[in-house]
């Protein structure tokens, strides 16, 4: 019988923002880097916001598209 853990996709990994912000942090608080905290914290946020972005953009072409 096959272990069913064999055929899973899913990661328990780091993602690269989670990596960049890690780095950034150690790199901040060792005052190697005299960035602000929103760069700091930027590869966590903005990738949120290009998602919102580009959802937003789908749905006012989805809306221009009915009501034309």
């Amino acid at each position: 019988m096959a272990n069913s853990n064999s055929n899973s996709n899913s990661s328990n990994g780091l993602g690269v923002g989670t990596i960049l912000f890690l780095i950034f942090m150690v790199l901040k608080l060792t005052n190697y880097i005299d960035w602000s905290w929103w760069w700091i914290t930027a590869p966590l946020w903005i990738p949120l916001l290009i998602i919102l972005g580009v959802l937003a953009v789908i749905g006012i072409v989805f809306l221009a598209d009915k009501y034309k």
